[in-house]
This record gives C-alpha cells, sequence and structure tokens, in this order.
C-alpha cells in the first residue's frame, strides 16, 4: 500500500471572482466557486467556506457508510447538515472558527442500529478532510507570475 497519493485540481477565472474548476477525469459539467455575488439567489457555486463544509460532511457520511458496509449493513438514506460559523481574527480577518456537522442516517433496523452504535466510536478516523482539518494542513503557496 503506497504512502503517499498525488492528485491535481486546478482553476480558471470565468470573470472577476468567479472561478471554473477542473476536476480532472471527473464526469461533471462544471462547478463554480463563486465570491463575486452576495445574494445566495445570485450565486451560481459555493463560496471556498461552503464548499469545504461540504468536503467535511461528504467525507463524514462516507465514513459512517463505509463504516457500516464493512459490518455488511446498508443504509437506504443519510442526510446531512454542515453550520459553518465563522469570526473576525484580531486583524479583521474573517476566518472559520468551527463546521458543525450533523448526520442522519435511516436506521429502522435493529440490527444496523447496533452496528451504527459501534461506527459511531471511530467511523470520523476514516475520513481524510475532517482529520486532516483537525491536525492542520501543511500549505505551501507559490505566486508564479
Amino acid at each position: 500500500m503506497p504512502n503517499e497519493s498525488i492528485s491535481e485540481v486546478g482553476i480558471n477565472s470565468e470573470e472577476e471572482m468567479i472561478f471554473r474548476c477542473n476536476l480532472g477525469q471527473i464526469r461533471m459539467n462544471d462547478l463554480f466557486i463563486d465570491e463575486q455575488h452576495r445574494k445566495p439567489t445570485d450565486k451560481i457555486g459555493p463560496n471556498p467556506s461552503k464548499l469545504l463544509a461540504l468536503s467535511v460532511l461528504g467525507c463524514l457520511a462516507a465514513s459512517f457508510t463505509f463504516c457500516l458496509q464493512k459490518r455488511n449493513f446498508s443504509l437506504s438514506n443519510i442526510e446531512g447538515k454542515a453550520v459553518i460559523t465563522s469570526i473576525r481574527n484580531d486583524k479583521g480577518f474573517w476566518r472559520l472558527k468551527k463546521i458543525d456537522i450533523k448526520l442522519i442516517p435511516k436506521i429502522d433496523n435493529p440490527k444496523i442500529r447496533k452496528g451504527a452504535d459501534q461506527c459511531r466510536k471511530f467511523f470520523e478516523q476514516f475520513c481524510i478532510i475532517s482529520e486532516s482539518v483537525r491536525e492542520g494542513i501543511e500549505i505551501n503557496v507559490n505566486l508564479d507570475y
């Protein structure tokens, strides 16, 4: 099993503060990051904060589902919500303070509930995103022009 995996994504500006995402070979028409529009009804895509929260939420939902699958159970449905709390730091810049995640799996079988109770203890460890954010991710920036 390799100890390192490298993948690449990219963006191109469509117009001021709106970026088209390049997700490699993923079959998806378009994903836009929209930092231009303030009103949610005008946005054509999430802002980076919401995209990060969705990444954490999606990863945790997948990790919980994976844990149940390892116990030979499957879910008919799982829903989730992420609540982002932002604050201004001492210098006046907006920063994410926390992301509260709520997962709502549809569990109506006592055997699946027992498996879910077991998964509750450690499923978060499988999520690369939430655990990386918690531990802090090294970010190297190279402004190349």
